[in-house]
């Protein structure tokens, strides 16, 4: 079915989607900017805080380093003290030639203010190894310290346990194989997407090309589901994504989320999403997406499903979405609230 952006008011509430359901800034969660990762590659992890904690300003924010992430540095913050301890490693790792026995276990911020209705970001540098495994997502505990008060982002799931399930998670980071990463790497720069990294779908349509359409798995009884994937212009005229199908959804459209406050908003885009020449637009969680409504199925993880993207001028393109676990593709967490 091909629905182009009927005249209705946003979805409020969905079972597998994450937004903010309210303006109790105490219950958004602390998240990485960044939910993906490459083994052997140097991450930039940025910490969003988007609030103090039962209405008391923040003093201490506490980041708690796993084994398999090394070679951490902070980077510095006006207005804070930054600590850091160091443990040893439970086996060493090879930095660029060199044996690494020990390193950075935890980081501290501390001695500043950032009110219950203010929003902040934390950034630290760290070496992500190959002894994380892809397509598995990395928790780092996140605490935050108030006067009398304090705020643990540091619930893991269990195994097949749905994220959004727990009350106090801790942001998550999604590994992916190297060659993915060299993939994103070049597409990012201009160059095309490699198409042999099995991982990466390219899709060429006129002078469009859709890199890596994806999904995320849905429990039982899910009406909603949203799709992601990056979107090229290398002509040079604007197109436009104007609708599509999905064959598990009898209703498809494109939305936008953003930031209102401390609540986080969504809305169809009744004149679907520009695509500039020249540009990449990123459909993401937390950003622009498409998204399947009145699910007929739930999609599970390793799934393919097919359905269409219609455009102004490349018109309609067949695409295949990548189903991943519940956790995957980078979460944003932080757009949720319980």
């Amino acid at each position: 079915m091909l629905t182009i952006f009927p005249r209705r008011p946003a979805l409020l509430a969905l079972a597998s989607f994450p937004l903010l359901l309210s303006a109790q800034p105490g219950l958004s969660h602390a998240t990485f900017e960044n939910g993906q990762a490459a083994q052997n590659s140097t991450y930039k992890a940025v910490i969003r805080i988007p609030h103090g904690c039962d209405g008391q300003a923040t003093q201490t924010v506490r980041v708690a380093i796993p084994e398999g992430v090394i070679a951490v540095k902070p980077m510095p913050k006006a207005g804070w003290t930054v600590q850091t301890t160091k443990t040893t490693y439970a086996k060493p790792y090879s930095l660029y030639g060199r044996e690494v026995k020990e390193g950075v276990s935890e980081i501290v911020w501390s001695g500043g203010q950032l009110g219950d209705d203010q929003y902040d970001e934390f950034v630290f540098q760290a070496r992500m190894t190959d002894r994380l495994p892809p397509m598995q997502m990395v928790h780092i505990p996140v605490v935050q310290e108030c006067a009398t008060a304090k705020v643990s982002w540091t619930e893991i799931p269990a195994s097949g346990q749905d994220p959004h399930a727990l009350k106090f998670p801790a942001p998550g980071i999604r590994i992916v194989a190297a060659n993915q990463q060299v993939a994103q790497h070049q597409h990012h720069h201009g160059a095309q997407a490699a198409p042999t990294a099995s991982a990466v779908q390219v899709i060429r349509a006129g002078d469009l090309e859709i890199t890596a359409p994806w999904s995320r798995a849905t429990p039982g009884g899910a009406k909603v589901a949203g799709g992601f994937m990056r979107i090229t212009n290398k002509g040079a005229a604007p197109d436009r994504l104007i609708g599509g199908s999905v064959e598990i959804a009898g209703i498809f459209e494109v939305h936008e989320m953003r930031m209102d406050g401390n609540v986080m908003r969504m809305r169809a885009l009744e004149k679907g999403l520009e695509i500039k020449p020249g540009e990449t637009v990123e459909l993401k969680p937390g950003g622009y997406h498409v998204m399947f409504i009145d699910l007929r199925k739930p999609l599970k993880a390793g799934d393919a499903v097919k359905g269409t993207l219609v455009f102004e001028k490349a018109g309609t393109v067949e695409v295949s979405y990548t189903v991943q676990t519940m956790g995957g593709g980078g979460h944003d967490h932080g757009q949720h609230k319980h």
